[in-house]
């Protein structure tokens, strides 16, 4: 019999590529998260990863257990909250960055519906700064949203680069003029680092769209307007990653979950693990 936890680190490894990123997000060490992949290998008597000094990648017999161990899992949650001595109940409201709810998040909300029925789920969408006042207030349990680096605050998800975006790259730069600007409102995040970035680099700019949902600026930026700074994996098709060499680099950003102190534990916990398995983007993505 496959044991479950060592097939949840088998997915976090797959997801992440990186035996330290899969201990840190599954709050275990990196020799525990070892051994349950080399436990994992003895039970089938298969290898399942390949390891080398740069990246961790599956091997045929890895890629063919995956499907398997995600329906196992999922399978296991949702006999747990069907037959669990207390099945979870209540409200919970969660909080979500626009540009995450435009890409990863339905399916995520749709195995919680159907996991935990009892649970009243409210869902808010806005930018992240607006979300974290919002918590403050005691108006979201739960709030899913990025930091800037060097933040410490609540949960990290992952780590990811923020990219140059636009259309025509080519012609966006070539104008001979300020460089044009499609960026959420203040207080957004990935607006300031964009600015932070031109300033420092003494290039100037100026904003030629402003919207706060992501399929506005998305729209924009497929016109042709200017430049779009989002998250890698998150890059609205569309749109071409502008060369590292003919724009500053931007900081990265961190994506995590930070929980209101006082909110229901277990409801938290429910779909915090559930946001932290599958959120992540795919290596490579």
């Amino acid at each position: 019999m496959l044991n479950l936890q060592h097939l949840n680190s088998f997915l976090m490894l797959q997801q992440t590529g990186s035996f330290t990123e899969a201990a840190m997000r599954l709050g275990l060490g990196q020799s525990t998260v070892t051994q349950h992949i080399q436990r994992l290998e003895k039970s089938l008597g298969r290898q399942l990863v390949f390891r080398d000094t740069h990246q961790v990648r599956l091997t045929a017999e890895g890629e063919a257990l995956l499907g398997y161990a995600r329906g196992m899992i999922d399978l296991d949650s949702k006999v747990a909250a069907l037959f669990g001595e207390s099945r979870l109940r209540g409200r919970l409201r969660l909080g979500v960055s626009e540009d995450v709810v435009a890409n990863r998040l339905t399916a995520i909300l749709e195995d919680f519906i159907r996991l935990y029925p009892l649970v009243d789920l409210e869902l808010t969408v806005a930018l992240s700064a607006v979300l974290y006042q919002m918590q403050d207030l005691g108006d979201l349990d739960l709030v899913l949203a990025k930091r800037h680096l060097g933040e410490t605050h609540g949960r990290l998800l992952y780590r990811e680069p923020l990219v140059w975006l636009a259309r025509d790259p080519h012609a966006v730069l070539s104008r001979g003029d300020a460089l044009p600007l499609i960026a959420f409102p203040p207080p957004s995040i990935t607006r300031r680092v964009a600015q932070e970035a031109l300033d420092k680099a003494k290039l100037p700019w100026r904003i030629v769209c402003t919207c706060g949902s992501l399929s506005g600026l998305t729209a924009a930026a497929r016109a042709g307007m200017g430049l779009l700074v989002q998250p890698r994996s998150m890059a609205p098709e569309g749109l071409k990653e502008i060369p590292a060499d003919r724009l500053p680099g931007l900081a990265d950003v961190e994506f995590v979950l930070v929980p209101r102190r006082g909110a229901d534990a277990a409801l938290v916990e429910a779909l915090s693990s559930l946001i932290a398995v599958r959120i992540a983007p795919q290596p490579g993505s």
